[in-house]
């Protein structure tokens, strides 16, 4: 007569692990599929507004950490003849 209130050994974790692991995946599917759907998304041009910010901060980041690159490079020549 098996005890009821026994603690499960290892083979039943694993058990109810990959029994469960379906059911977890579809569940959170479906909790991202509603959030998603709260969600506000930005109007074609506040999203082309949006990119251009962005790929300018791009660039100036590009040339300031060039700028300091050239700068350390020239101050290393210096340093070294």
């Amino acid at each position: 007569m098996a005890n009821e209130t026994a603690k499960p050994n290892f083979f039943q974790k694993i058990g109810r692990f990959f029994k469960n692991l379906g059911l977890r995946i579809a569940n959170s599917f479906k909790m991202m599929y509603h959030e998603l759907k709260k969600v506000t998304w930005p109007s074609r041009k506040e999203l082309r507004n949006y990119t251009l910010v962005v790929i300018a901060f791009m660039v100036a980041t590009g040339i300031i950490i060039g700028l300091i690159d050239a700068g350390a490079s020239a101050l290393i020549q210096l340093i070294t003849h």
